[in-house]
């Protein structure tokens, strides 16, 4: 169900968990207008709960990551209707390549898991004896295979990607996500944050040149650690929707193998959440939060 679509009378091309498309015109080329809701997911459920402005501090925060990574992407201005000033990009519309594509320079998450049970992550295997929170001897490429709306996306290793989508495109797709991890994590390190992990997506252009889409390196799609609190095993500080999760899994009682949805946020986690969020825009970008 849309949010805005009545406020902004376009044609609505998708409405995810957190984001609608709609479809626009730039310059006379077809384009997208994509709108960053508060809504927040976890567990592949959407909360009953949003989270106030995060869809502007996500927006906004892409925008600064944009104009520090060195590679093409799919911005087309920021000139956008008043009813979503703030939260809204007008972009390219592009081919995507329907490839989550991880990268991984700490060793937690679904990573730890599967680490604990075979050594490995997506098939890399890495060495024993690590701990939840370690830094990895270089940062992986661990990619997922997007599911539909509901499911969760499913790890894969790089051989399924190769089948998928074909040797060249899989490499560049690895060697990509991997330069810009390892900028990312320059920059995020200079400015006392780890970035843990994060995802890009990508799509392609009629000329076939690979493009960065969607968000990009954001709470919602890293994971951000203080790297003055870090401490592997113990303690792992987030400035993302990790916070959230823990709530939902250890204090609300909610059972997450049932059919029950998740129950609504209290306003104290509420708060606290959007502090993360504001905190890692001002870490990172050096600048209070503004509409």
């Amino acid at each position: 169900m849309s949010q805005f679509g009545d406020a902004l009378n376009l044609p609505l091309r998708h409405a995810g968990k957190v984001r609608e498309l709609y479809d626009v015109t730039s310059d006379g080329e077809p384009a997208i207008l994509m709108v960053a809701t508060d809504n927040i997911s976890a567990f592949d459920h959407v909360l009953a709960t949003s989270i106030p402005d995060k869809g502007a501090i996500l927006t906004q925060l892409s925008l600064w990551w944009f104009d520090q990574l060195d590679v093409p992407n799919h911005v087309v201005s920021t000139q956008v209707p008043d009813a979503v000033a703030g939260r809204a990009t007008i972009v390219e519309s592009l081919d995507m390549v329907d490839v989550e594509c991880v990268a991984r320079g700490y060793l937690t998450g679904s990573g730890w898991v599967e680490y604990q049970a075979s050594g490995t992550v997506c098939g890399v295997p890495l060495p024993e004896g690590l701990r939840d929170g370690d830094k990895l001897p270089e940062p992986i490429f661990t990619p997922a295979i997007k599911a539909p709306m509901g499911e969760h996306d499913e790890n894969v290793d790089f051989a399924t990607i190769e089948r998928l989508h074909g040797t060249e495109l899989a490499t560049q797709l690895r060697d990509v996500t991997l330069r810009l991890y390892a900028d990312a994590e320059r920059i995020a390190a200079a400015r006392g944050i780890i970035l843990a992990d994060t995802k890009f997506e990508f799509g392609h252009r009629d000329d076939g040149t690979l493009v960065l889409g969607d968000e990009v390196l954001t709470p919602d799609s890293s994971r951000f650690w203080d790297a003055a609190a870090w401490r592997p095993g113990e303690s792992l500080p987030s400035f993302d929707k990790q916070y959230v999760r823990d709530w939902l899994a250890n204090d609300s009682g909610w059972d997450r193998s049932s059919d029950t949805p998740p129950p609504a946020l209290p306003d104290e986690v509420v708060g606290a959440t959007r502090e993360r969020y504001l905190e890692a825009f001002r870490r990172l970008t050096g600048a209070d939060f503004a509409l």
